[in-house]
């Protein structure tokens, strides 16, 4: 996975889902997701997931382009929680 920005072609990033330790659920896009949870894990990635630490994840898509992966991102974040994760499975 590239460490760096891809261009709106490449399929290089995926939308997560964590749980946080309130039971709440955080969504996002990343094309390096290690780094984005350690970045979570350390309290640096986001506000949201910083004063509910630790965070797990729970569910990943498949790669997409930077754009396909921010429209699902958003359409998952409009979903109410118990459909969330169901949306991100079966995203591919």
């Amino acid at each position: 996975m590239k460490t760096k920005d891809s261009t709106a072609g490449e399929r290089g990033w995926c939308v997560y889902i964590l749980r946080c330790a309130d039971n709440s659920l955080y969504t996002g896009i990343t094309n390096n997701l290690e780094k984005r949870l350690a970045a979570h894990a350390s309290g640096t990635a986001s506000k949201y997931t910083r004063s509910r630490r630790p965070a797990s994840l729970v569910a990943t898509s498949g790669k997409l382009d930077k754009a396909s992966a921010l429209r699902l991102e958003m359409l998952i974040k409009k979903l109410p929680k118990a459909r969330k994760i169901e949306a991100l499975e079966n995203s591919g």
